[in-house]
């Protein structure tokens, strides 16, 4: 299997099964989500 077919495959398992992609960030505007998105990309879940 190419990198083009395995691409392929996961692509349309992705959009089979996990059609409505979610994000678990809250946010209520644009500025929100990217300060929301560098904020998780900097924190750890080691506690």
């Amino acid at each position: 299997m190419t990198k083009k077919d395995r691409f392929h495959f996961v692509l349309e398992w992705f959009q089979e099964h996990m059609p409505e992609a979610e994000t678990e960030l809250h946010y209520t505007n644009p500025f929100e989500l990217l300060v929301a998105v560098i904020l998780s990309a900097q924190c750890t879940d080691k506690r």
